[in-house]
């Protein structure tokens, strides 16, 4: 990665020290930081050896973009922002459809064919091809959205900067994630996942496999072609015993059919609502 090797060691200095932002060069290297985010070529992180890897500098670069850039008047039709970050263009050249009044950030990068209802695409995000963002869903900030996968209405996908290098949310290929389901803190959810509505994942939600004669327990991963439910388990507290959220992985997807059958089977097959 040429661009990594000429601006990471600018960008890395300049978050070390802010004076350096008053030096051409290194402000310079933020803003070409945040167009090679914009055209795809950069990403806040990727899978490197079969396991997902964040770019801290990447991330650093995005902050210090808040820090350069001044709050300016945004007029598109008839409404009106006041923004610091500019919306993305080109969309008609990317080959990508964004719905009124969808909005994605300079900064993010929607591959090919992706589909953008009325909803909200950060800075540092990468939606993938084939991939629906849904009526009021939000890809927050370095979110990694893989291809196909569908995000139903109200979904939100969560968001972060800092610390710089810590992992975001990352949705492989295929995944399905029903409506006002809400993902965050960098949980990973693993290629062809189904997340019923209203499933509710952070860093410590428990996952719960129930599918065996033993429950199997994650964290932060939820594994491939799961079908996932909200659920509760009993915890004593000292004023009594209540039920305290988890999620259940109550199946798994086909192997024997293909993405589009298997999905409408495991909702069909497990009633999980979308």
């Amino acid at each position: 990665m040429s661009q990594a090797l000429t601006l990471k060691p600018l960008i890395d200095a300049a978050f070390d020290d802010r004076a350096l932002l008053t030096d051409a060069r290194h402000r310079d290297a933020v803003e070409a930081a945040i167009e090679a985010l914009d055209r795809g070529e950069l990403r806040t992180a990727e899978k490197l050896d079969g396991e997902w890897q964040s770019h801290a500098w990447v991330m650093r670069a995005i902050l210090l973009y808040f820090q350069v850039r001044s709050l300016e008047v945004h007029e598109v039709g008839p409404f009106e922002f006041h923004d610091k970050i500019p919306l993305k263009r080109g969309l008609d050249g990317a080959r990508v459809r964004v719905v009124p009044p969808g909005t994605v950030r300079r900064g993010a990068f929607l591959e090919p064919g992706c589909v953008v209802m009325p909803s909200y695409v950060n800075i540092g995000a990468r939606v993938g091809s084939g991939t629906m963002v849904d009526t009021w869903a939000t890809v927050g900030s370095c979110a990694q959205v893989g291809k196909d996968c569908h995000l139903s209405g109200g979904v939100g996908i969560g968001g972060v900067l800092e610390p710089p290098g810590a992992r975001p949310v990352i949705l492989e290929d295929g995944c399905f994630v029903g409506s006002r389901a809400i993902v965050v803190e960098g949980v990973l959810v693993e290629r062809e996942a189904v997340l019923g509505a209203g499933v509710v994942l952070t860093s410590s939600t428990p996952i719960v496999d129930v599918t065996g004669p033993e429950p199997v327990e994650f964290r932060g991963r939820v594994p491939a072609r799961s079908v996932v439910i909200p659920g509760s388990r009993p915890k004593r507290f000292p004023a009594g015993d209540y039920g305290v959220p988890c999620a259940l992985i109550i199946g798994k997807r086909s192997e024997s059919t293909d993405r589009k059958t298997s999905l409408n089977g495991a909702l069909r097959d497990f009633g999980v609502p979308v």
